[in-house]
């Protein structure tokens, strides 16, 4: 019996007030996972303990900085001792800044790197020790499409993402050996309501010129949903997937295999 339950695990999922983490994070505790989250300011750590009250779900939530190295260190002992120790971490924490490369300054492009590749590398080399000493543990990446592709205006976050698709398969080279699987998972376009006015329909009816390029762009020919990644993200996390290692699952209804429509 192939086994995705995650019964007496506990995850932590950064970022995760809101939006893709919080829909992995609510998956998870669909499959029976505590569940532990961070944000930067108590104000969104209040938002999304409300959020998983509202689903049901009992939720850890704590303020804490992902690019903080003493801060982070702090906050997963905390953890261990008020929760348990974590076996399943998700870096989902990030940020992207849409600037063409040639307008924008070393510190936004610093800015960037920080927090969506900086912060993963700080968050699981603080987990990492407590997963071995346990025997296994899961870490995955939430990478992007721009782990492999190229885009206008998001060089930063191109360069921070695939990065961090090779910081993933570096966890895997590393740390196969002690029981400990590091995945990425990458969304595709997601429909939220961070993305809601890119698919608002215009006066005359038609469809936003970037909806319109996207449905295009995707064999699927449709945005994906948070639920979407729901099933992946358990798979990666859960005993199911103890021997796959180092891999990128894109989660994008098609979109890298695929040229796109002719006009």
């Amino acid at each position: 019996m192939v086994n995705f339950s995650l019964e007496g695990k506990t995850a932590l999922v950064t970022g995760a007030s809101y939006g893709i983490g919080f829909a992995m994070a609510s998956a998870f505790a669909d499959a029976g996972a505590k569940i532990v989250f961070n944000d930067v300011n108590q104000e969104l750590v209040n938002k999304g303990l409300e959020a998983y009250k509202d689903k049901g779900i009992e939720a850890y939530g704590y303020v804490c900085d992902v690019t903080d190295e003493e801060a982070v260190g702090r906050f997963i002992d905390r953890v261990t001792k008020e929760v348990g120790v974590i076996d399943i971490l998700v870096n989902n924490a990030g940020i992207i800044k849409r600037i063409p490369m040639h307008e924008m300054s070393a510190a936004e492009f610093r800015r960037v790197i920080d927090i969506d590749l900086n912060g993963p590398f700080i968050v699981s080399k603080a987990v990492i020790p407590h997963m071995i000493k346990k025997g296994h543990g899961k870490i995955i990446n939430v990478c992007s499409m721009m782990s492999e592709l190229g885009r206008e205006t998001v060089s930063a976050y191109a360069a921070a993402k695939g990065g961090l698709k090779m910081l993933t398969k570096n966890i895997c080279s590393e740390y196969g050996e002690h029981n400990i699987q590091c995945n990425g998972i990458g969304p595709g376009y997601i429909a939220t309501p961070q993305t809601a006015p890119l698919r608002e329909r215009q006066p005359d009816g038609s469809r936003h010129p970037f909806d319109s390029f996207i449905i295009a762009k995707t064999p699927a020919a449709r945005w994906g949903t948070p639920e979407d990644l729901a099933g992946p993200a358990v798979f990666l996390a859960s005993d199911a997937s103890n021997f796959v290692n180092g891999h990128i699952l894109y989660v994008d209804g098609g979109i890298l295999a695929y040229i796109g429509k002719q006009p």
